[in-house]
């Protein structure tokens, strides 16, 4: 089949759901959901009543029933849960996740891959963070029985994803070193699963997906390549104007006058010693243009990602009133997006759309009170015992402090799981009735809405999107 044009980007908590990711695979293009926090995803869309009934679709198709079943009758919630009450609690991922947390993270992301894939012929990936590390490889896993076409990592250096992989398709262990502060030297922490636990003896084998890493350097591709573990397939390179999580500059944090870090000459990658690695390659950050596509191919790429225009069309996983509103805001020139060196508890710069009644807003932000109970972004520490302990600079500050955390890591975190969950309409709601507020991220280009919605239409669906990248009629 060759390799897409149009990759579309990974996008939030489920922003980049199974609906978005078929719409545009069904367009001939790479369709990808968001394998961050499904399973978070999943119990609550079964608390929500499941409306539409696609969750027990999907769930009725995994290959083992017992452990959907147990997923289903732990969660689903007839006619959904009352919206002044709060969402059942889940575990939080650990070093040694309880079985009932690993099963409900397969199930999870094979219910969006197989969703994703249904109904078509073409090809579906899906998107991970590589400083997400506890849940990857059960995530992977899920995706993989869902047969998944294409796995994308970034946010990080995915050097042992493409041995994981490869263990996973012929169901044998796999393991993933984890990034621990205070780790003494020569000691290991690792992330270990059986897959073997998780289907019938009649699965011997499952497709091995093509695995892109998402990169800001050649100097990041080439090491991937020479020193990564097994395959890598391509490479998608992301420059600083996309939406999410960008890469820091290199060398010493500059801060611009609006606060925003700056970019130079030096973290604008060389596209001729990537394409001299001899992999396909797309380009990501302000693309979304049919002469960018033109540009980027001729410059050697496959094709390009493209985030926020796809992020929200109709099939997008953005709560609708709130999509409805941005779109609205961005005809009207009332909004813009700020490169936030502070926001993420990751460290890494975090765009953030400045829309008011969000997390974005400082009265909001102040607020809310500082919780960590979905745990995706934590650190882990190496405890005085051994052990491991996990910390977030968006929890309370006490609790950070007393696990060992600087005090200057703390101003200005903001939960982005939290926010992130609200933003897809799934907010947790506190013991005060307090409702957990959105955060929502864009790339630099959100004024690239106006080219698909108008003021009397203020809506406008992913194959528009793809049809305009391809210079084609709607």
């Amino acid at each position: 089949m060759g390799f897409p044009q149009i990759i579309q980007g990974g996008m939030g908590v489920a922003v980049s759901s199974w609906r978005l990711a078929n719409a545009v695979s069904q367009c001939g293009q790479l369709g990808v959901i968001s394998g961050t926090g499904l399973d978070t995803v999943l119990a609550r869309r079964l608390q929500a009543g499941d409306p539409g009934g696609q969750m027990r679709f999907a769930i009725d198709h995994f290959p083992i029933r017992e452990m959907a079943e147990r997923i289903w009758d732990r969660y689903y919630v007839e006619g959904g849960k009352k919206a002044t009450k709060a969402f059942k609690s889940k575990p939080m991922a650990a070093q040694h996740s309880p079985k009932a947390l690993l099963e409900l993270t397969v199930v999870a992301n094979f219910v969006e891959v197989f969703l994703a894939k249904h109904g078509h012929n073409g090809v579906v990936g899906i998107n991970l963070l590589e400083k997400i590390q506890l849940p990857t490889i059960p995530s992977l896993f899920g995706a993989m029985l869902a047969k998944v076409d294409y796995v994308l990592m970034g946010a990080g250096i995915p050097r042992a994803i493409p041995a994981i992989l490869d263990k996973l398709s012929v169901l044998q262990p796999a393991q993933l070193k984890l990034d621990v502060v205070g780790a003494k030297a020569g000691e290991e922490f690792t992330a270990d699963f059986d897959p073997k636990e998780f289907v019938p003896d009649s699965i011997t084998e499952l497709p091995r997906p093509k695995f892109l890493a998402i990169i800001s350097s050649s100097t990041l591709a080439i090491s991937l390549v020479r020193k990564g573990t097994g395959r890598v397939d391509g490479f998608v390179v992301e420059g600083p104007t996309a939406g999410g999580h960008n890469a820091p500059p290199r060398g010493a944090m500059q801060l611009s006058d609006l606060g925003e870090p700056v970019y130079g000459p030096r973290d604008v990658p060389n596209l001729a010693e990537i394409a001299e690695l001899g992999l396909p390659f797309w380009l990501a950050g302000s693309f979304a243009d049919p002469e960018k596509l033109i540009e980027a191919k001729n410059q050697g790429a496959a094709g390009i990602q493209v985030g926020t225009a796809f992020a929200f069309c109709d099939e997008s996983g953005i709560e609708p009133v709130l999509k409805k509103e941005v779109i609205t805001k961005v005809l009207n020139g009332e909004l813009s997006v700020f490169t936030d060196p502070l926001a993420s508890p990751t460290g890494f710069p975090f765009k953030v759309l400045q829309l008011n009644g969000s997390v974005s807003e400082s009265g909001i932000y102040e607020k809310r009170g500082r919780i960590c109970d979905l745990g995706y972004l934590r650190t882990a520490y190496r405890k005085e015992d051994g052990s491991l302990g996990y910390r977030c600079p968006a929890e309370p500050e006490d609790d950070f402090i007393n696990k060992g955390g600087k005090p200057e890591e703390l101003a200005s975190r903001k939960c982005v799981c939290n926010g992130l969950f609200a933003t897809i309409g799934l907010p947790q709601v506190r013991k005060d009735g307090f409702v957990e507020p959105s955060l929502v991220t864009a790339g630099d280009d959100i004024q690239i809405i106006s080219k698909f919605a108008t003021k009397d239409h203020p809506s406008y669906s992913a194959k528009t999107v793809v049809n305009y990248l391809l210079g084609q009629s709607a």
